[in-house]
């Protein structure tokens, strides 16, 4: 059984995590932190788990964090790396659902991020948790920087097309619309019901952090220069990411859909639809799955890409739960087999 740990139970993807968790038949929840609600059982503040996570919330402590198998980070930035030498020093699996580990480049990691890294030597050990890309690695790591959900749905989408050297990698356009769980739980005018309901905008055009963590993860694809124009927006929904990718063709390509059919045959969550097919994101609410779908437009020599996956699950806690199953040499689809959620 695997001793699990989860620092910052509080959030939405901390709750998503103990919703996975609780049902992973290989997995104890030990300890569960929450400065703000320590001593306060789960299901006070999360009803929905009532009968399924009976322990409480806890003060963080290395020494009980220590004594777990893996530890779970789903905090804000800035809090995994000031503890994580610590844990893997003691044998622990660290896997950040923040972004703490997840750029290559310290001093680009410090300018979008607006802190100084307290543990660059680290960086360069963590392995990037996309499975689909970097599966071996993972298998092998102690940690695992998990990534963002924009970069999930973008990167799963446009890997084909640059692996394979198909398109001009200096004109990438991905158009991308998040529900306003991916904003976090905190309070925020921005966010709230009668500010974001019916209403459709973009945000952080002039540049998102998002944006150097898929460049980064498509320029290992390629010896190409990637250049990437990312626009991302606020729906007004609660989960789900729709990632509408841009690529112009460097010639006519023969069968796209044979080229996704084939790169993703063996990804136990990734769906490749049919041919002319439209992907909704309550076709993955609360599933781990991301459901593609490509399209040629022969006019302009275009390839469209539509992506969908849940933020809060293949876009957080189901890919770290997905990176934890690999790091204990468990069935990669342990505790994710679950159909999405309709209507």
């Amino acid at each position: 059984m695997i001793e699990a740990g989860i620092v910052g139970g509080t959030g939405y993807t901390g709750v998503e995590l103990l919703r996975l968790l609780s049902g992973h038949d290989q997995v104890n929840i030990k300890v569960i932190t929450s400065r703000a609600e320590a001593g306060k059982p789960v299901s006070d503040l999360y009803p929905n788990l009532r009968g399924h996570v009976d322990i409480p919330f806890s003060e963080p402590d290395i020494g009980v964090l220590r004594e777990c198998d893996v530890v779970f980070f789903a905090t804000p930035n800035g809090i995994a790396m000031t503890m994580a030498a610590e844990l893997l020093e003691a044998g622990v699996k660290v896997i950040d659902l923040a972004a703490d580990f997840r750029l290559k480049d310290i001093d680009e990691w410090q300018q979008w991020y607006g802190m100084e890294h307290a543990c660059p030597d680290l960086v360069a050990k963590a392995v990037y948790g996309l499975p689909e890309v970097n599966r071996a690695s993972i298998r092998e790591a102690q940690l695992v920087a998990n990534p963002g959900c924009y970069p999930t749905a973008t990167q799963l989408g446009f890997l084909p097309l640059i692996e394979n050297g198909l398109v001009d990698t200096g004109t990438l356009v991905a158009d991308c619309k998040s529900g306003v769980s991916g904003a976090g739980r905190g309070a925020n005018v921005g966010t709230l019901f009668c500010e974001a309901g019916d209403s459709l905008k973009a945000y952080a055009v002039s540049g998102h952090r998002h944006l150097p963590e898929i460049t980064q993860g498509l320029t290992e694809a390629t010896d190409d220069i990637i250049n990437l124009t990312f626009v991302p927006h606020l729906t007004p929904m609660i989960r789900g990411i729709h990632a509408t990718l841009y690529a112009r063709a460097k010639a006519d390509v023969a069968d796209l859909q044979l080229l996704y059919e084939q790169r993703y045959a063996d990804e136990p969550f990734v769906d490749v639809l049919p041919a002319d097919s439209h992907p909704d994101t309550r076709s993955v609410r609360s599933s781990n799955v991301c459901r593609i779908a490509v399209h040629a437009s022969p006019r302009d020599n275009m390839i469209i890409v539509l992506s969908v996956i849940d933020n809060l699950v293949k876009g957080a806690a189901g890919q770290a739960v997905q990176n934890m199953n690999l790091m204990f040499d468990l069935p990669e689809t342990s505790g994710l087999l679950r159909a999405a959620l309709l209507p």
